[in-house]
């Protein structure tokens, strides 16, 4: 995947405006403050590509970034932010209401949390949003340079333990700032896009050939 190749497409504000034209998705999601647009701007080698809010959690919207031709990264609104009214996170729970409740847009759920501090209410309930959905999940421990080495380890067990994942979700170590963990994750990315190509492709041919018979 040339990631080099990535271009905004829109943002999405209601039900009508998301993209369903069948290219493979890879969501990211994650607290306002995680870092979540500095880790899609590693993963793409861009600076300020997906915005990096100065006012987080004021704007609810989806943004599309079409990668390569191949898939979108799709960027979901930032939550838990302690300042934003009530009628703010009603607006932003409906939104992701709506959007988890067509499973068929999420290729490959990325979860974004921080690696020095144990999950909070709202990142369990992202998660358990995207366990609902059943898509394949990985999870990025983002500012995992800022730890000691002794808490390598502990905090990502931490991680695993609070949102409640098996071995088979991954809880990758991330660093925006410094790059670590870059690699993996686009390699997952890959993963999950050329495995749904495939199998999109093998549905076409199987419709083709009842439609011949």
């Amino acid at each position: 995947m040339n990631v080099n190749r990535a271009e905004f497409i829109k943002s999405a504000v209601k039900p009508a405006d998301f993209i369903r034209d069948g290219l493979p998705t890879a969501v990211f999601s994650g607290k306002s403050n995680v870092g979540k647009s500095s880790v899609i701007n590693r993963l793409l080698n861009r600076n300020n590509f997906a915005r990096v809010g100065a006012a987080p959690g004021k704007t609810v919207h989806i943004n599309y970034f079409r990668i390569d031709e191949r898939c979108y990264f799709v960027d979901l609104p930032g939550y838990g932010y302690a300042q934003v009214s009530k009628a703010e996170r009603d607006r932003w729970s409906a939104l992701m209401e709506q959007f988890f409740a067509e499973p068929r847009l999420i290729t490959l759920g990325i979860l974004i949390v921080d690696a020095r501090h144990k999950p909070t209410g709202d990142d369990v309930t992202m998660a358990n949003w995207y366990r609902a959905a059943h898509c394949p999940l990985v999870v990025a421990a983002n500012k995992f340079d800022k730890l000691k080495k002794s808490e390598y380890g502990p905090n990502l067990e931490r991680i695993r333990e609070t949102l409640d994942f098996g071995e088979d979700v991954p809880v990758l170590p991330f660093s925006a700032e410094k790059g670590t963990g870059r690699e993996e994750l686009l390699t997952r990315i890959e993963e999950a896009v050329t495995l749904s190509a495939a199998k999109g492709l093998n549905t076409k041919i199987l419709r083709c050939a009842q439609n011949d018979k």
